[in-house]
């Protein structure tokens, strides 16, 4: 790429970008949230958006030969593939469906002579292998007959990824965020088999915000900040500290947990009993959890075995049974909205599919669950028989979050959809804030953000729990994410809850509990 440069009405992105990449080499593209990672790979792979709004400046060669895309499908066809940071998946069809889509093998009879191709059938035996050829060259468990509406997110992405490497003529991938949202046991999976497609020569560029996976399985690293390339490392000769540096431009801290030790409240919130949750790749068989008033307490444990089930099955997103009481009053399960009149409120793992309304503004997308639910923000006439919107009161309510949270964005009317991953995970937080819930569950809160804006995400849910006193349920991948800000961190092994520890315990311990173990046996 020479010279790339991007414009959105007016305002610079992408400024004078330039590199290079070779065959077979693994390049990782790291920057802050809004660096313009995502526009650049966009621009690489000619989607649309870069079109619709006015193109771009700079050249891109292959081979050595200037390349045009007007669309994706030129770049297929020039072998490139991309994985987004956001799934396009058809949630209707199978694993294997979505894999081989609008490449499906198909059976030709003597009508299809008659009628033409349409009469065609598909080779649903051929489909088959092709896909599981795929997910066997991706090296990860995934079944193919799976609907992707039943999914977890981590099925999700191996499913993308599988689909671009079934492609014969693939030369470079491209994976943004590809381990966002997976464990880190699955994203040890994905960088063995990034590794795998290195060895058969196909060049990768990989954007991650998991700055270990950079020197885990790349070659060199392109560091932006603001739109442009402030250094190009060698993988093997740089570190996190360095890489994180130089994408905020000042020195990041590293995360370590605060040795303060809380005394918890005698004073039981919220008592779950026997909870089992029907959602799709999760496991929820028979949880037992008592928490406590004020406390900020983490659940953790291996992808599948239940932990994003929990909030999911009590906030009535999926079928659920067992028993849930607040402050000793009995939650019905399967009623969304009798928890948020509960003053509970939940923000998603799944930010867009749940957590926004991506065609809104941020100003809406914040005040209007408030406004639906506690009537906030609204101005009344003639004794409460009108109501009208107080479009002042949230214009401030809209820019005080921006404002704390440090969201990027050109302005409060500006669209959700038109924000970068992590500023869209951050208008779900000021969007739970604005409820001022008594109890908050916290699903993944950090998955695709930058180290930057991770500690202030985890700062304001610290600050949310300490100073204003909200009790803080948190689902986390990450374990040390969990240690940094919880009192206790409960670990769900096969649906159950099957130790809960001290956060300041050694990591050691609850990696024995994920595995289903308790201390006596380890021992």
């Amino acid at each position: 790429m020479q010279s790339v440069s991007k414009e959105y009405n007016g305002n610079p992105v992408l400024k004078d970008v330039n590199f290079t990449l070779k065959e077979g080499e693994v390049l990782g593209l790291v920057g802050e949230n809004g660096a313009g990672k995502s526009t650049l790979m966009n621009i690489l792979f000619g989607m649309d958006v870069i079109r619709q709004t006015g193109g771009y400046g700079g050249r891109i060669l292959i081979d050595g030969k200037e390349v045009k895309f007007a669309s994706p499908l030129d770049a297929l066809k020039a072998g490139i593939g991309m994985v987004h940071q956001e799934f396009s998946l058809l949630p209707g069809f199978t694993a294997a469906e979505n894999i081989l889509l609008n490449r499906e093998p198909e059976n030709k009879s003597v009508i299809s002579l008659v009628f033409g191709q349409r009469a065609n059938t598909i080779d649903r035996k051929t489909l088959q292998k092709k896909a599981i050829d795929a997910i066997t060259k991706l090296g990860v468990s995934l079944d193919p007959d799976m609907l992707v509406s039943e999914m977890p997110v981590g099925h999700k992405q191996f499913t993308e990824i599988s689909r671009e490497i079934s492609k014969s003529s693939i030369r470079l991938l491209v994976l943004d965020e590809p381990t966002a949202v997976l464990s880190e046991k699955e994203a040890e999976m994905l960088l063995k088999a990034i590794k795998n497609l290195s060895a058969q020569g196909i060049s990768v560029i990989f954007i991650t915000h998991r700055l270990q996976e950079i020197l885990d399985v790349c070659n060199k690293v392109i560091v932006m900040r603001d739109g442009r390339i402030i250094n190009e490392l060698d993988a093997a000769k740089t570190s996190i500290q360095e890489m994180a540096k130089l994408m905020v431009g000042r020195e990041v801290a590293s995360s370590s947990r605060e040795k303060e030790e809380r005394k918890l409240s005698d004073s039981i919130i919220m008592s779950i009993r026997n909870l089992w949750v029907d959602m799709p790749g999760e496991t929820v068989k028979n949880v037992n959890l008592d928490v406590h008033k004020g406390e900020f307490l983490g659940i953790g444990g291996l992808a599948g075995q239940g932990k994003i089930g929990i909030p999911n099955g009590i906030m009535g997103l999926f079928p659920s049974g067992g028993s849930v009481t607040l402050n000793g009053k009995n939650i019905p399960l399967g009623d969304t909205r009798a928890c948020l009149d509960s003053s509970m409120a939940f923000v998603s793992e799944d930010r867009r599919g749940v957590g926004l309304l991506l065609d809104e503004s941020l100003e809406w997308n914040i005040a209007f669950p408030a406004m639906q639910i506690q009537n906030k923000f609204l101005k009344k006439y003639l004794g409460g028989l009108v109501k009208w919107r107080d479009q002042g009161a949230i214009e401030s309510v809209t820019k005080k979050y921006i404002q704390q949270l440090q969201i990027k964005c050109t302005s409060s009317k500006q669209k959700a959809k038109e924000l970068s991953g992590g500023n869209q995970q951050k208008i779900c937080l000021a969007k739970a804030f604005a409820l001022e819930p008594k109890l908050l569950f916290v699903s993944e809160p950090t998955r695709g953000i930058d180290v930057g804006a991770k500690a202030l995400v985890l700062q304001a849910l610290k600050q949310y729990n300490r100073e204003l006193g909200v009790t803080i349920v948190m689902v986390s991948s990450e374990l040390e994410e969990l240690r940094q800000c919880c009192d206790r961190i409960a670990i769900v092994t096969d649906g159950a809850i099957s130790g809960i520890l001290p956060a300041s315990t050694p990591s050691e311990e609850f990696g024995i509990l994920m595995v289903g173990k308790s201390m006596k046996e380890a021992k």
